[in-house]
């Protein structure tokens, strides 16, 4: 947490990334997504958004997602499991991508999924 966080109280912004798979069930969804509240609670962020991706419409999500990394100076982009970044190639070249292209950091909340 950077200086001026710690001393306003407020935690640096986190958004969500999670592609639902086909089967994914919608208490499946609010589990991934209490896991990624839960982990960046535990790491000091504040979770905005959780942008989710659906394969009729990939990849708008990660578009969104992008802009609004962007726009609000998010510090970081936490994904369930580097595999939820699979959408439009390999994870770690998008890993690398989404941190080139927004200054933001990709965490991984290790959600089991």
């Amino acid at each position: 947490m950077g200086a001026d966080a710690a001393v306003s109280g407020t935690r640096p912004l986190l958004l969500g990334y999670a592609r639902m798979h086909l089967l994914m069930s919608a208490s499946e969804l609010v589990r991934m997504k209490e896991c990624l509240t839960a982990f960046a609670q535990a790491e000091g962020f504040a979770l905005g958004t959780v942008f989710t991706e659906h394969a009729h419409t990939a990849p708008a999500g990660f578009h969104a997602l992008i802009e609004a990394v962007k726009r609000h100076e998010a510090r970081a982009v936490v994904v369930p499991s580097l595999r939820h970044l699979a959408v439009l190639g390999s994870p770690p070249t998008l890993e690398r991508y989404v941190e080139r292209c927004t200054g933001a950091r990709v965490l991984v909340a290790d959600c089991g999924s």
